[in-house]
């Protein structure tokens, strides 16, 4: 059975202590460009199921023989919904 010396545990504090700096230093590095690329593809992604959907969407509309002219409203301005009356205030001195 082996006990833990002093000089064992200062050895193993430095490797500790070692990693840490050399993976924060990497990760300064690193990470921007990890996090540029990741946000280049949703962003890649994003575009290209805009593009599906505008694509299927305006298939759609191509696909489609008739065209159906709405004529009877538009001569006719749309109305306002009327909610309630009308009360004109008048001041009393």
């Amino acid at each position: 059975m082996q006990t833990a010396s002093f000089t064992g545990f200062i050895r193993v504090l430095f490797y500790i202590l070692a990693f840490y700096y050399i993976f924060k230093f990497l990760a300064k590095l690193f990470l921007p460009l990890l996090v540029k690329k990741v946000v280049q593809k949703a962003g890649e992604n994003y575009q290209q199921q805009q593009n599906r959907t505008q694509d299927t969407s305006w298939k759609k509309t191509q696909s489609s023989d008739q065209v159906i002219y709405n004529t009877s409203n538009s001569n006719k301005p749309r109305e306002t919904k009327k909610v309630g009356d009308y009360v004109d205030y008048e001041e009393i001195d």
